[in-house]
């Protein structure tokens, strides 16, 4: 079940991504627009734009020639000596004339627009609730051309008659997101059937090279709505006040061969928009920034188009494939940390493409990460405290259930399995003749008997809190002393093996009643500095002790088939042990050892007499090699 979980998060996390990028209907995501207009902020450009000229009614040239609305001579005046005076390209009026005013300045712009390199401007309507649609003046600058594409509109605030004639009109309207910023403008709009285009798609048509702007391929890739391209914020655009055009001071050769754009700036007139940059700007700003972006689209300095959608989607993919693979060797620290990185190294990444595609949500991505964050880590971390919990239960069945909880409750071992140096008492019990025992009986019947010879040697070492190292065959080792320090372990060692001993005489005694031959445990005990730790290989590993008292106790379990006793003590536990007393059985030199070792056993009777069924040979004392 955990791969296919596994896989059905993966899904869901690249379907996220998929489904911001490709949304039904169409819908932008607030979020996802707060954080484009944060990198763009970031982004910002502040060398000039020397291609666009900005005539300003502003609040000065008002305060010097009256206030708005101007006499329409002082309009044509304006755009005359543009054209004349200054040299410049085209220009376009970012101004409405819904009603006609003095007559000479009527004719007079009506010849402009109607001979010259001018653009006049009407604004549709894109509101489908609006109770009355808006049709006011008489629409005019229809592009057959672009065919009948185009963002459908509802009404429309045009010019009067009289400058119905003009060649080239373009549309001021826009499009507001649903948190009221301006972020696209409609290049192309539609109304009964006839397609209009914007203002600076107009512009450029008149006097920008229109034959490779306009066409099939409106908007450089065929959509009818641009995201405006706003990098460049209003003090980078070269802006002049309408009054010192009038009155010509400034230089002319400052406006030569550049399309101006006329309108205003000034808060009484009310032409203010929300755009990703601020929250109060001109509408004239707009304008020019549109007319920005169209102008690099066609000299081919806008950003180059990539796939940013199909990109973000790849990122997604392989930080969720990466993620899932890592999850299960990580901690959940580190697996939220490298969710962290991962949206780190997005952001970077949509910091270089968010200027290449426009329709790119940028925060798919994040929002996957979310979800990898909100379920796949806790999924994880459910996973590894259910083999926590397996691990906890499996060491429960080496070591005594007191020391696993004390290992859980105690902060000042921050590893209990790390190897390191402790002070260890080690038991090894064996059955004496197993082979023999065996031998004659049925697979089930030596399975039974050594079950059953096992739970005589396994009880008593759990009950004294010991650790169960391994099992061999028909014998274990066990240790006292780690993964939890003990001073008493060698008592504790020694009480273990007596218990031992009685079990082992108790089930032995059961057996003859049986007509079974009786048993007999071996049993070595020895103390010393020993490695206690999780030992092992990448494939297999475990809790174990090594060091030297370690083997001693293994020499002493072969060295007890000679006595009559049934545990032998090493010199290290006759050292620790507080509690027992023992005897010595002379010198014995074991197997690797460089000189002789002194034997030690149980000095009482009971302790000390071996099962009364079995007949032992060797000597008390002496020295001899085991």
């Amino acid at each position: 079940m955990t791969p296919i979980i596994r896989v059905l998060i993966a899904v869901l996390a690249v379907m996220i991504t998929v489904w911001s990028q490709w949304p039904p209907g169409g819908a932008r995501f607030p979020a996802d627009e707060a954080l484009r207009d944060r990198i763009l902020q970031a982004r910002q450009i502040t060398l000039p734009e020397p291609r666009v000229l900005v005539v300003d009614i502003d609040e000065a040239s008002m305060a010097e020639l009256g206030p708005w609305p101007w006499p329409r001579s002082r309009l044509a005046d304006l755009v005359d000596i543009l054209l004349t005076r200054y040299a410049a390209k085209g220009v376009a009026l970012d101004i409405l004339l819904p009603t006609p005013a003095d007559a000479d300045g009527d004719m007079r712009l009506r010849l402009l627009a109607e001979h010259g390199p001018v653009v006049l401007a009407q604004a549709f309507d894109y509101v489908e609730a609006r109770p009355l649609a808006l049709r006011e003046g008489t629409l005019a600058g229809a592009v057959g051309r672009h065919g009948d594409g185009g963002l459908p509109a509802t009404g429309y605030i045009a010019n009067h008659a009289g400058l119905s004639g003009a060649r080239h009109v373009g549309n001021i309207g826009f499009l507001q997101d649903p948190d009221g910023a301006l972020r696209r403008v409609p290049l192309l709009t539609r109304y009964q059937g006839v397609s209009y285009p914007a203002l600076g798609l107009a512009l450029l048509d008149c006097c920008g090279g229109g034959a490779t702007v306009a066409g099939a391929n409106v908007g450089f890739g065929g959509d009818a709505v641009m995201r405006v391209d706003f990098s460049r914020d209003w003090k980078a655009y070269t802006v002049v006040g309408a009054a010192d055009i009038l009155a010509e001071r400034i230089v002319p050769a400052s406006a030569e061969g550049r399309l101006v754009l006329i309108g205003s700036s000034s808060l009484g007139l009310g032409d203010r928009v929300t755009t990703p940059l601020a929250r109060n700007r001109p509408g004239l700003g707009v304008q020019a920034a549109v007319l920005s972006t169209l102008l690099d689209r066609q000299q081919g300095t806008a950003p180059a188009p990539w796939p940013g959608r199909l990109l973000a989607c790849v990122f997604t993919a392989a930080l969720t494939l990466l993620a899932l693979w890592s999850f299960p060797r990580l901690s959940a620290i580190a697996s939220v940390g490298l969710l962290a990185l991962g949206s780190l190294a997005w952001l970077a990444a949509a910091w270089w493409l968010l200027p290449h595609d426009d329709q790119m949500a940028s925060t798919g991505p994040l929002a996957a990460n979310l979800f990898l964050l909100a379920v796949a880590v806790p999924y994880q971390w459910q996973l590894s405290q259910r083999r926590s919990r397996h691990l906890l239960d499996t060491l429960r069945q080496y070591v005594a259930p007191a020391v696993v909880e004390e290992l859980m409750r105690r902060d000042d071992i921050t590893d209990p399995l790390k190897p390191r140096r402790c002070d260890v008492t080690t038991l090894i019990a064996d059955l004496e003749g197993y082979t023999t025992h065996v031998e004659a009986l049925t697979v089930e019947d030596a399975a039974e008997l050594t079950r059953s010879f096992l739970d005589c040697l396994t009880l008593p070492v759990i009950a004294q809190h010991g650790t169960l190292d391994k099992y061999t065959g028909d014998g274990l080792v066990a240790f006292w002393g780690a993964p939890l320090p003990n001073p008493d372990h060698a008592d504790l060692a020694l009480d273990a093996a007596l218990d031992i001993v009685r079990r082992v005489r108790a089930f032995s005694e059961r057996r003859a009643a049986l007509g079974l031959p009786p048993l007999r445990v071996r049993i070595g005990i020895d103390s010393g500095v020993a490695m206690a730790g999780d030992f092992g290989t990448a494939f297999r590993s475990i809790y174990t002790a090594v060091g030297d008292s370690v083997n001693t106790a293994s020499r002493l379990e072969h060295a007890a088939r000679e006595f009559p006793f049934d545990v032998i003590v090493g010199e290290g536990t006759q050292a620790r042990t507080r509690r027992h007393a023992l005897v010595a059985l002379g010198q014995r030199l074991l197997r690797g050892k460089g000189k002789p070792t002194t034997l030690y056993t149980f000095s009482s009777s009971m302790e000390a007499t071996s099962s009364s069924n079995t007949t032992h040979t060797g000597a008390a004392a002496g020295t001899a090699r085991a």
